[in-house]
């Protein structure tokens, strides 16, 4: 923010409890506009790419697998960190190349949005991915996924019924569909 911004706050002290592969853990102590101090705690997460890919039949590919925080398996749209360096577009072929083993003829950026901007830096760009075919990829070493094509309209339903609970698995599939006129 800009420093004449009345709500600014501003950082004191930082100090890192955590620095990891995919993720840093500070914590920062900063003055309020009201003059009294807070201690903020921020995850400190790269840019990803998360990508839709719908099929010339109006299937979208997603993909299953396990996630520990939650302890359960979930269903999600292909996506991943962008390598330094690494323009959004490139990680988002990328990426669904790693995940699904196919590559797009056509990426088209939907927008873009941040995680949640009260502890967290973590900004996902999403893409619409059409013109699909096969390229042979593989998913990292340390990911187990197993992509499943569904109907646009079924993927639409379960997000709008709750039963597709990733923020950007929903947000993905309604900026597409509204992109492609779906409803």
């Amino acid at each position: 923010m800009a420093p004449s911004d009345p709500l600014a706050e501003e950082v004191l002290e930082t100090r890192y409890l955590y620095q990891g592969r995919i993720l840093d853990l500070r914590v920062a102590k900063v003055a309020l506009p009201n003059g009294r101090t807070a201690q903020r705690e921020i995850v400190e997460h790269g840019e990803v790419a998360a990508i839709v890919p719908i099929d010339e039949n109006g299937r979208v590919l997603l993909v299953r697998q396990f996630r520990i925080a939650l302890g359960r398996e979930t269903l999600e749209i292909p996506a991943g960190g962008l390598d330094p360096g690494e323009k959004p577009e490139e990680a988002a072929q990328r990426e669904l190349q790693e995940e699904t083993g196919y590559k797009a003829a056509q990426l088209h950026r939907l927008g873009g949005f941040y995680v949640s901007p009260g502890y967290c830096t973590e900004f996902i760009h999403v893409f619409l991915a059409q013109g699909l075919y096969p390229s042979g990829g593989h998913p990292a070493d340390d990911e187990a996924i197993h992509p499943l094509w569904l109907p646009l309209p079924e993927a639409l339903e379960m997000a709008n019924t709750g039963r597709l609970d990733d923020a950007k698995t929903v947000i993905g599939l309604l900026w597409a569909a509204r992109s492609l006129g779906t409803r």
